[in-house]
């Protein structure tokens, strides 16, 4: 079965950072490409990032030179850093591999 446990969300002032990560299990981590997904209040969801089973990365034009997404197969997880956040950043954030979403993790970026 396959499960994705994403943690790190939470709240933080204009310009902070965060980590998140996901926990995956029940699939070959290493063999496929793992995603980041947002859904802001009231909009649809935002693919942000991805990480290819090469090693590649990929950003959306919203969040690149501010996020940075890693890998670690050995631990089958995979983390979001997040900086210089803004208010726009607010959403859940979702981890996605192969049509499989965890749970979503809240973060909040306000004054």
């Amino acid at each position: 079965e396959v499960q994705l446990v994403e943690s790190g969300g939470g709240m933080v002032q204009p310009g902070g950072s965060l980590r998140l990560s996901c926990a995956a299990s029940g699939f070959t981590f290493s063999s496929y490409d793992m995603n980041w997904v947002r859904q802001a209040p009231g909009k649809g969801p935002e693919w942000v990032s991805a990480i290819g089973d090469d090693g590649r990365t990929y950003y959306a034009d919203s969040v690149k030179g501010r996020f940075t997404i890693s890998g670690d197969n050995a631990k089958n997880t995979v983390f979001l850093q997040m900086n210089s956040l803004k208010p726009e950043d607010t959403a859940v954030y979702y981890c996605f591999v192969s049509g499989y979403w965890g749970q979503g993790t809240q973060v909040t970026v306000s004054k």
